[in-house]
């Protein structure tokens, strides 16, 4: 090898070494003269936490602190969202979308022309037509049509933006559940709440961007995957919170460990995991360093801010709230007074809104209007509280299911169930929205006389998420994250967003 060639070596292992030096975790805890406790110190005492900074200015990624607020590319009207999710969709012929031709209808054969080349969950042979199961009456100035399930929410008819002609192409709830959240029926993809904590950090930097609430005693049908971070680094996935017993597991320390003992366990690990960023290079290291210095900081402020008992009465009394228990009225709560404390993106997951009518519990008559007396006020309730403490102009609050219900009665098996109920359906369903600069006292869309498919205004699940991200200030088009050698996004390759809703 000449000298030339030996010297031209020397010099490329020197501009190695400088890059992997710079890339380092280590360079930049080294060169900041702050240590792991300092830098989580410096976090406690300069997050804001409690009131939202309504200037935040733009951040550039930092992989040391992922969940910095940043500025979206342009400003969007809604700084928060809280995704209220009815899992095992809810009936829309029963709640918002009311057909009194269906009621003429009521116990015949349902027609060839319905059944012909569709494919049904259970459906078999030739089922009845079903009349609604609950009374309608118009409401506000909108003159919105809300049936009697919902007499809490009905009152605030002129909040709310309703989107009447909702499609999917599942019928099956994972995978409905997943299009819904994720953008993809199969696994694998990001949540929307990770895209938008991606996006947009967290205004609190003592709790996590995105939030999950489960009730209804069961997770959904798509599991923790409906709230996972997909192919963005694990940093940006929900995090799952309780309502009664400590808010997230092991979030106390354990009998014998002080809280400088864990700060010590705490920087003893992260010094090999920097280690190990040295040598591997992977993001998921400095993602799970952040994970734990966020975890450290957590056991001060979230048992605080997950505490509903010191809340007023007359809280109470709005929400109907439990304390101590678990139950959707206290995740509302305990999502309204998070998007307060500045985190993003709260998801709520109530289970058991699938009406087969195959029991009493799963039926119309009694399963469904139980399901509609625990949501129905607490859901009043948020709104009227985001409303109260002018927070309700920044927070986009989202309601539906995953798909809809057969305006035909169930046969499962090919016969006729004893309770009322009605089978999955991608057809048609509602969704509504609210605040975050949504239209109020509006419908978009609109079903056919029998409340089968949409004949004006259809809508589909990306369109609700590009309309999401376009409220928070995000282009769907432009939003996106390189994996497998190509740009992805939320919306995948569709999405338009819904601008007749758009204040």
């Amino acid at each position: 090898m000449t000298q030339k060639e030996l010297h031209d070596q020397r010099l490329l292992k020197e501009a190695q070494d400088t890059v992997r030096r710079l890339q380092t975790r280590r360079h930049f805890l080294k060169e900041s003269a702050m240590g792991l406790g300092a830098l989580a110190m410096g976090s406690i005492l300069g997050s804001g936490c409690g009131k939202r900074n309504n200037n935040v200015p733009s951040v550039v990624f930092d992989p040391v602190h992922p969940l910095l607020p940043k500025s979206p590319p342009f400003p969007g009207k809604a700084k928060s969202v809280i995704y209220l999710h009815m899992a095992g969709a809810p009936s829309q012929l029963e709640l918002f979308d009311y057909k009194p031709e269906l009621m003429k209808m009521d116990g015949q054969d349902c027609p060839a022309s319905l059944l012909q080349g569709k494919q049904f969950a259970f459906i078999r042979g030739v089922p009845k037509m079903l009349g609604p199961q609950a009374t309608f009456a118009q409401h506000g100035q909108s003159g919105a049509w809300i049936s009697e399930n919902l007499p809490h929410l009905a009152t605030l008819a002129d909040e709310v933006s309703f989107l009447k002609a909702v499609t999917t192409d599942q019928f099956n709830h994972a995978p409905a559940q997943l299009l819904i959240h994720t953008g993809s029926a199969r696994l694998g993809r990001p949540s929307m709440g990770s895209w938008v904590t991606y996006g947009l950090g967290t205004e609190n930097q003592n709790l996590p961007g995105f939030v999950v609430l489960t009730s209804g005693g069961s997770f959904p049908d798509a599991g923790k995957s409906v709230w996972g971070s997909g192919f963005l680094p694990s940093v940006y996935q929900g995090v799952q919170c309780r309502s009664e017993g400590d808010p997230v597991l092991f979030i106390n320390n354990p009998e014998g460990m002080t809280r400088n003992i864990r700060k010590a366990s705490i920087e003893a690990i992260n010094k090999a995991n920097e280690q190990e960023y040295e040598e591997y290079n992977d993001p998921e290291i400095l993602s799970r360093i952040s994970q734990y210095e966020m975890a450290y900081r957590m056991q001060i402020t979230a048992p605080d801010v997950m505490n509903i008992n010191d809340e007023p009465e007359y809280i109470h009394e709005m929400y109907g709230t439990k304390p101590g228990k678990a139950c959707f009225a206290n995740n509302v709560l305990l999502a309204r007074k998070l998007v307060e404390k500045g985190v993003r993106y709260v998801q709520l997951f109530d289970w058991g809104w699938d009406a087969h009518g195959d029991g009493p519990n799963n039926s119309l008559n009694i399963g469904l209007k139980n399901k509609c007396r625990s949501v129905d006020k607490p859901v009043a309730a948020l709104l009227q509280d985001l409303k109260q403490r002018g927070l309700l102009d920044e927070t986009l609050v989202v309601w539906g299911g995953e798909f809809g219900r057969t305006p035909m009665m169930e046969n499962r098996n090919g016969k006729q169930s004893p309770y009322n109920g009605r089978d999955h359906h991608t057809e048609a369903f509602t969704i509504w929205m609210a605040g975050g600069g949504i239209k109020k006292g509006y419908t978009y869309g609109e079903t056919d006389e029998i409340g089968y498919s949409a004949v004006s205004g259809k809508v589909e699940a990306y369109d609700v998420q590009a309309t999401i991200l376009n409220q928070l200030g995000f282009d769907h088009e432009q939003f996106t994250y390189p994996f497998q050698g190509r740009p992805f996004r939320l919306t995948d390759v569709a999405g338009k967003v819904l601008h007749d809703i758009i204040a």
